[in-house]
């Protein structure tokens, strides 16, 4: 994949609190519709206006990182941030998919007072990231409705152990057929959302349209887009709507950046397309340890006249 295209920065992953001092602004962000989809309103993020997400590659950088960026308001800039990343393992003993962490996914779910909780307390909802680990499973080769529900449940636990608010999918890096797994089917990906969805009734699940599961979104009847709450686009610096049927324009983002590769003048193009069209989620990823507040504020100045502030 080419950098700065798809995301090829990304490493392959076998790999004092700042509470609510600025939390209750006075101004919020700009008004967009409300969801069309009753699932997907049900775990609005509790701010209007067009959300921007943040992915945070936490084996080079702090994902606490989030939590130090404000609109000149008070207001967090971070609606989500998404730990990047957990991993897709294949046990080939009980040929059962298994959840992975590596060192440094570890260190921040097991220190979740120091990396997670202070994102969550300036009102930033947290996502775990999850993808494939090149052993051959991933979340669109699920050999049965039974598999996929064993899957949903470990990813439940981990939510609920580590006190995290939803799951992010990613459909890479499966290296699907390796230690002879099966290829990608039509009913995997469905039977994942549909029992996580249950499993976690009241916490955000978001799709990173991508990969083969992205044009396997419908299974006997059931939308991947009923179960989910929001998609957004995975090719940095391009504008392209994810086509996921049942998500309103507020539930997707076609607008995505790499903050440490997009040019800040893109990144702007982009925030005006995203706001013109009335779309209510802008991605960016790769949140770097180093202050990144005149990139964002590229990005906030258009999607909501407010610049970006930095606070170590």
């Amino acid at each position: 994949m080419l950098i700065g295209t798809v995301r090829a920065a990304r490493p392959l992953a076998l790999f004092g609190t700042l509470l609510t001092l600025f939390f209750a602004a006075c101004q919020q962000k700009e008004d967009l519709p409300t969801p069309a989809s009753t699932q997907a309103s049900t775990d609005a993020v509790g701010v209007t206006g067009t959300k921007t997400v943040c992915y945070v590659e936490v084996n080079n950088n702090n994902f606490n990182n989030i939590a130090k960026y404000s609109l000149s308001s008070g207001q967090p800039l971070f609606d989500i941030g998404i730990i990047f990343a957990a991993n897709i393992n294949y046990n080939t003993s009980t040929q059962k998919a298994t959840l992975f962490f590596n060192s440094q996914v570890t260190n921040v779910l097991n220190n979740r007072a120091t990396y997670i909780q202070p994102v969550q307390a300036r009102g930033t909802k947290v996502l775990l990231s999850i993808l494939g680990n090149h052993q051959g499973a991933g979340i669109s080769n699920f050999p049965s409705q039974a598999a996929a529900q064993d899957f949903a449940q470990q990813l439940a636990n981990a939510v609920n152990t580590y006190g995290l608010d939803g799951i992010d999918f990613d459909d890479e890096y499966a290296d699907y057929g390796t230690n002879g797994t099966g290829q990608p089917n039509n009913s995997s990906f469905v039977y994942l959302v549909s029992a996580l969805r249950n499993l976690l009734p009241n916490k955000i699940i978001s799709f990173y349209f991508y990969g083969p599961a992205s044009s396997r979104l419908s299974y006997n009847g059931v939308t991947v887009g009923s179960k989910v709450n929001y998609s957004w686009n995975a090719v940095y610096g391009t504008y392209s709507v994810p086509n996921v049927p049942g998500l309103a324009k507020a539930n997707l983002g076609p607008a995505a950046v790499q903050i440490t590769a997009t040019s800040s003048a893109t990144a702007a193009t982009l925030a005006t397309r995203t706001k013109t069209d009335g779309y209510g989620i802008y991605l960016t990823y790769d949140l770097p340890n180093t202050n990144s507040a005149s990139y964002l504020s590229s990005i906030s100045n258009v999607l909501y006249g407010k610049a970006t502030t930095y606070m170590p």
